[in-house]
C-alpha cells in the first residue's frame, strides 16, 4: 500500500473524509450569485473584477494557486507584479457575461500539473507576461467581435509571442496535515533579464464584518522571518518565509472610499498592497504595521534570461525551529515520489506513458477543483452586504423558494473560475473519475448533494446557484452505481451501506420527478432544457405560448434510465438484504411503463427512424420537432442486464417479473426484455434491438453524428438541412453549429448545436459497450457507416473511446486537437506536456471551447483511458 493510500485509509474513517488543508480556495468569487445584492439580480455587473481587489467578499475568498483550511478561515495564495501593470496580479482575470462575445471567459494561462487526493503534494503553473497585461485589449476586442467570430484570447494579444513571460510554478508538500512547505519557482523564458515582484499572501476570510459574534482574527509579526496567525476556531498557525525585501500588513476590509465615496476609518484596506507596491502610497505605514488580517512578505527579483529563482515558505500549526536548515527542500522530492507511487497503482491499466500522462493531468485538474462553498439562502435574501441594503424585490426574486439551502462544504466544482459553484449533474459526472483516486470522497459528494440542507423538502435537487430550480438530468443514481462498481473493482468489495443510504434519498427525488414532470400521468416526461441549453429550436424551459406542451424524448429517456438504475441498485442491495426485492420490482415495472410510453405513444418517427420531442398546441395535432440531436439518442442510455444468479436468489422478484411478462404479452402490451440464448442473463433496454440498430446507423455516420473526435450533439445533417418550425406565424430555426454558439440563448457561452460534449459521449460509450457485452458477435454493425468495416458493439465502444481520447493526444504534427489555433504555443518545448481539459469541443476540428479548465466532467477522459483495451498500440 502506497503512503497516499495509507493516508486515504485514515481519512476514510472520518465522518467527512477530508484533509483540513487543500486547494479549497476559489479562483473567482466576484460576479457570482452569492456576492450579488443588487435589486435586479445582475450578478456580473454588481461585483466586477475591478471591484474585487477593494471589496471584501461576503461568502468566500479567491486567489491564484491558493489553499485554505476546510472552513476557509485562513487562506494562502500568490500575488505577482511585472512592474508594468496598473494592478497586482492577485486573482485571475476574465470577462463577465456581458463583456465577452460568447459570454464569460477566463483570460489567463494556468495549468493544474499534479495533485494527490489528500493534497500532500500539489503543483500548479501560472504563466505571467513580462509586458503589460492586456486587460483593456481583451475587453475591447471581445466587445467588438460578433457571435459568429471566435473569442479573442490572451494568446491572440501577442504578449507571449517572443517568450517574454515568466513561468510561476507553485508546489505544496505537506509534512503533516497541518504543516505545509511551499515552493514558488519563477522561470524567465525570455533571453533578457526581467524584474518581477512576488507577494506570497496570507489572509483571513472576513466573517467579522457581517457577524458581530465572530471574533476578529489576527496575523501578527514574530520576527523578520515569521508571523503568527491566530483564529478563535482554527487555532494558531505560523507562516515562515525566507528573508524578503519588505513585509506588509493590512486588513481584509472594504475600501469604502473607492466603492461609494465614503471615508475609510483607516488606510489599511483590502487593496492597500496594490497602491503601496505600484504607487508607493502608504508603503511606510504598511511596513510599520505589525498585525492585520492580510499579510505578505515582498520579494523583488531580477531573474536572468533562461534562469529560475525559488522562494520557500512553510505554514504550520506548531512552531518550527529552523524551518530552512540545509536539506529542507527534500520534502518536495519525497512527496513527488509518493505521488508517482500512488499513480503507478491507480494507472495500472493505462496503455502507454502518453495516455498515462493525460490521465494524470485530468485527475490533477479534478483534485485542484475542490472548493469551499458557503451560501445561506435565507440570510442572503434577508440581509444586505454592508454596501447595499436588503431589497424587497429580492424576496420574490432569484432562488427565493430555496430558503432551506444552507451550504458550507468542500465540493467538487466544474471549473473554479468559470463555474465556481456546484451543479447537480456536473457533480455526478465528476464523481466517476474521482472514484478512481478517492472513492470514499466520491461517495461523500454524491450523498452530500442529497442531504437535507441541499435537497428541497419536496425532493428536488438544487441545479446550480444561478437558478437552483432549473432541472438537470437525473443522473445521480447512474453515477452512484458507477462509483460503487469502480470501488468494488478496486477493492473486491461493494459498499452496500452506501447504496442503501443513497437509495433512500433517490426514492424521494424520483418521486419528485414523477409528480412534477409527468403532467399528464402518461409516463412521458418534461424537464425543460435538461442541461442541454440551446439544443432546441426554442428554449424548452420557457415555451412560446401558454397553451403549448412539450413532451420530451430526452426527459422520458432519462426517466427510463433513472428507473432502471434504481432497479439495478435495489437488486444489488437485495442480494444482501431481500427486503429490497419489492422496490426492485416497483422500479422494474415503472421502467416497462416508461419504455412503452417512449416507443408507442408517438415519440418514435417511423419515417426517420428516430425519437423526437413532441409539441402539442391546443386545437392542433401533436407535432414532431424533427431535429436529429442528442435528445433522440438519450434513448440508448437505459440499458441493463439481470444475471440469472440474481433471479435464482430473488424468488419473489423473479416470480413477479415472470407474471408481469406473461400478462403483458398475453394482452399484446409492450415488453422490453430480451433473454440471452444461453439463459444466463436478461437484457433490459428502453429501445428494441431493431431500433438500436437504426439509431446506430445515424450515430456512426460521419456525415451525421460521428466526428473524428466523438459524437456531435447535433447531426451535421442540419448543416445543409436547417430545421424550422412555424408557430402561429413566427418562424423558429435551428442549424448545425460545430463551435461557439451564434445564439444568446442561455447567455451564449455554451452550445449544444454541434460540438462534442464529454459526459454525453461517455454515457453513449458505456451504453453501447453494455449492448455489446450482451449481444457479442450476434450484433455487428458497420463503423463508420460506408467504410465496409464491421464491428461488434464492444469494438464500436472502443473506437468511440479512442476518438475522444485523441482530442488530447499529439497528432503526427505534434499538435493536440484540443489546443486548436493555439497549438503553436503548446509545441514549444517548455509547454509540450501541458494539456487543457475544456468544457466541450468543436465538432469539426476538435478545438476546445467554453470553460478551458473544465476538468469536472471532462475528467471522465481519465476513466476512458482505463477502459481502453490492452490491444491499443504502445
Amino acid at each position: 500500500m502506497s503512503a497516499e493510500h495509507q493516508r486515504l485509509a485514515v481519512n476514510s474513517t472520518r465522518k467527512i473524509p477530508l484533509e483540513q488543508w487543500g486547494p479549497y480556495l476559489s479562483e473567482r468569487q466576484w460576479g457570482t450569485v452569492r456576492e450579488d445584492y443588487s435589486p435586479n439580480s445582475d450578478a456580473w455587473n454588481y461585483f466586477t473584477h475591478d471591484q474585487a481587489r477593494f471589496r471584501a467578499y461576503r461568502w468566500g475568498e479567491d486567489g491564484i494557486a491558493g489553499i485554505s483550511d476546510f472552513f476557509q478561515n485562513l487562506c494562502f495564495a500568490i500575488t505577482v507584479w511585472n512592474g508594468k501593470d496598473s494592478i497586482l496580479k492577485e486573482r485571475l482575470f476574465g470577462l463577465g457575461n456581458y463583456e465577452g462575445n460568447h459570454g464569460e471567459d477566463v483570460k489567463e494561462l494556468y495549468y493544474h500539473l499534479d495533485n494527490l487526493p489528500t493534497h500532500y503534494y500539489m503543483e500548479y503553473l501560472y504563466k505571467y507576461p513580462q509586458q503589460k497585461f492586456p486587460y483593456d485589449d481583451l475587453l475591447a476586442a471581445n466587445r467588438q467581435r460578433s457571435r459568429t467570430e471566435p473569442e479573442f484570447e490572451l494568446l491572440d494579444t501577442g504578449v507571449f509571442n517572443n517568450n517574454e513571460y515568466f513561468d510561476v510554478n507553485i508546489t505544496y508538500a505537506k509534512h503533516s496535515s497541518k504543516d505545509i512547505s511551499i515552493r514558488i519557482n519563477i522561470h524567465n523564458h525570455h533571453n533578457k533579464s526581467a524584474e518581477i515582484t512576488l507577494l506570497p499572501t496570507l489572509w483571513f476570510y472576513n466573517r467579522w464584518s457581517h457577524d458581530p459574534s465572530k471574533k476578529k482574527p489576527a496575523i501578527s509579526w514574530r520576527d523578520k522571518n515569521s508571523v503568527k496567525a491566530t483564529h478563535h476556531r482554527l487555532g494558531t498557525y505560523y507562516l515562515y518565509y525566507q528573508t524578503p525585501n519588505n513585509i506588509l500588513f493590512t486588513e481584509n476590509e472594504t475600501n469604502f472610499e473607492k466603492v461609494n465615496g465614503k471615508p475609510n476609518l483607516s488606510p489599511f484596506t483590502k487593496d492597500a498592497f496594490h497602491d503601496a507596491i505600484i504607487k508607493g502610497e502608504n508603503l511606510e505605514a504598511l511596513k510599520q504595521k505589525k498585525s492585520g488580517t492580510k499579510f505578505a512578505p515582498v520579494y523583488k527579483l531580477r531573474i536572468q534570461g533562461g534562469r529560475s529563482e525559488s522562494i520557500y515558505l512553510r505554514l504550520s500549526s506548531k512552531p518550527v525551529e529552523n524551518p530552512f536548515t540545509p536539506g529542507f527542500e527534500e520534502i518536495f522530492s519525497l512527496r513527488k515520489q509518493e505521488a508517482d507511487e500512488f499513480y503507478a497503482k491507480v494507472q495500472g491499466n493505462a496503455p502507454n506513458a502518453g495516455l498515462a500522462k493525460i490521465q494524470r493531468r485530468a485527475l490533477a485538474g479534478l483534485l485542484w477543483s475542490k472548493q469551499y462553498y458557503h451560501f445561506d439562502i435565507e440570510k442572503w435574501l434577508t440581509n444586505g452586504d454592508g454596501l447595499t441594503p436588503p431589497s424587497p424585490g429580492r424576496l420574490t426574486g432569484r432562488n427565493n423558494d430555496w430558503k432551506h439551502l444552507k451550504n458550507q462544504d468542500i465540493i467538487c466544482m466544474p471549473d473554479k473560475w468559470e463555474y465556481p459553484w456546484y451543479a447537480a449533474w456536473d457533480l455526478a459526472f465528476q464523481c466517476i473519475p474521482m472514484a478512481m483516486v478517492d472513492p470514499v470522497f466520491a461517495k461523500h459528494q454524491l450523498t452530500l448533494i442529497m442531504r437535507e440542507w441541499y435537497m428541497k423538502p419536496d425532493g428536488q435537487l438544487p441545479a446550480y446557484e444561478w437558478n437552483f430550480s432549473d432541472v438537470n438530468p437525473p443522473v445521480q443514481a447512474w453515477a452512484a452505481l458507477e462509483v460503487y462498481r469502480i470501488e468494488k473493482k478496486q477493492t473486491g468489495k461493494g459498499d452496500i451501506p452506501f447504496l442503501k443510504r443513497i437509495f433512500q434519498k433517490l426514492i424521494i427525488n424520483f418521486t419528485w420527478w414523477i409528480n412534477r414532470k409527468d403532467s399528464n400521468g402518461n409516463n412521458m416526461f418534461q424537464g425543460g432544457f435538461l442541461g442541454l441549453d440551446n439544443i432546441g429550436v426554442f428554449n424548452r424551459s420557457h415555451l412560446v405560448h401558454g397553451d403549448m406542451e412539450l413532451e420530451q424524448a430526452d426527459g422520458t429517456s432519462w426517466m427510463g434510465m433513472y428507473a432502471l438504475n434504481m432497479m439495478d441498485m435495489a437488486l444489488e442491495i437485495a442480494m444482501h438484504d431481500t427486503s429490497f426485492e419489492d422496490t426492485a420490482t416497483k422500479f422494474f415495472e415503472h421502467f416497462v411503463l416508461i419504455a412503452e410510453a417512449l416507443n408507442e405513444q408517438g415519440m418514435w418517427n417511423q419515417e426517420d427512424k428516430f425519437f423526437y420531442d413532441t409539441l402539442s398546441i391546443a386545437g392542433s395535432e401533436p407535432l414532431h420537432l424533427r431535429i436529429f440531436s442528442i435528445v433522440g439518442l438519450t434513448s440508448l442510455f437505459a440499458v441493463s442486464t439481470i444475471e440469472k444468479r440474481m433471479l435464482d436468489k430473488l424468488g419473489d422478484f423473479n416470480k413477479r417479473i415472470t407474471w408481469f411478462e406473461e400478462y403483458r404479452k398475453k394482452n399484446n402490451k409492450y415488453w422490453p426484455n430480451e433473454e440471452k440464448h444461453d439463459g444466463k442473463s436478461i437484457l433490459l433496454s428502453l429501445v428494441p434491438k431493431e431500433r438500436v440498430v437504426f439509431l446506430l446507423q445515424r450515430l456512426l455516420d460521419e456525415t451525421q453524428f460521428l466526428a473524428p473526435w466523438g459524437i456531435r450533439a447535433l447531426s451535421k445533417y442540419h448543416e445543409t438541412h436547417p430545421f424550422s418550425v412555424n408557430i402561429r406565424g413566427i418562424e423558429y430555426k435551428l442549424q448545425y453549429e460545430p463551435g461557439d454558439s451564434s445564439s444568446d440563448m442561455f447567455g451564449g457561452n455554451s452550445n449544444w448545436r454541434g460540438p462534442l460534449w464529454m459526459p454525453i459521449n461517455y454515457i453513449i460509450i458505456q451504453s453501447i459497450r453494455h449492448f455489446g457485452e450482451f449481444y457479442g458477435d450476434e450484433l455487428v454493425v458497420e463503423c463508420p457507416i460506408g467504410s465496409g468495416k464491421k464491428m461488434n458493439l464492444v469494438q464500436v465502444a472502443e473506437e468511440l473511446t479512442r476518438r475522444l481520447i485523441t482530442l488530447f493526444q499529439p497528432n503526427q504534427h505534434g499538435k493536440r486537437p484540443a489546443h486548436g489555433a493555439y497549438s503553436w504555443f503548446y509545441q514549444r518545448s517548455e509547454n509540450a506536456d501541458l494539456v487543457l481539459f475544456y468544457e466541450y469541443f468543436h465538432g469539426e476540428t476538435g478545438a476546445g471551447l467554453g470553460a478551458s479548465h473544465q476538468t469536472g466532467w471532462t475528467a471522465l477522459v481519465a476513466e476512458l483511458v482505463n477502459s481502453l483495451s490492452t490491444a491499443v498500440p504502445k
